[in-house]
């Protein structure tokens, strides 16, 4: 049976808070997990241990469990792969790639659209 890494909500209304947990696949969201490995806090918080007066999110992963259920064959879910992504444990799903530009045009197209420009602006 396949395993996934995902989140299990908990929470009230409008203030969620996530368990990171081991579950099959098939199982209901909040069922019983095999195991919690970790919690997400994603409303945003002030550090108390910072001055700056920044906001945070609380993300708080056992790793060493994360890299073994990785290591057997869990799938994690996609917010769960962005987390371990943030934190080293698995490299990003999608590497952001340099912009590409297009293909120059052959100077023939190139005369015929200026053309075309010019006969618009005529009109």
């Amino acid at each position: 049976m396949v395993v996934k890494i995902r989140l299990a909500r908990f929470g009230r209304r409008n203030a969620p808070f996530y368990n990171i947990v081991i579950a099959h696949a098939r199982t209901a969201r909040n069922s019983k997990p095999l195991e919690v490995i970790g919690t997400y806090d994603p409303m945003p918080k002030a550090d108390p241990y910072d001055d700056s007066g920044k906001l945070h999110k609380d993300i708080k992963i056992d790793t060493i469990r994360a890299k073994y259920w990785i290591g057997v064959g869990a799938q994690p879910s996609e917010p769960v792969w962005r987390m371990f992504a943030m934190l080293g444990i698995i490299e990003p799903q999608f590497k952001k790639s340099e912009r590409r530009e297009p293909p120059p045009l052959p100077e023939t197209i190139k005369q015929q659209l200026i053309a075309q420009a010019k006969q618009k602006k005529q009109n």
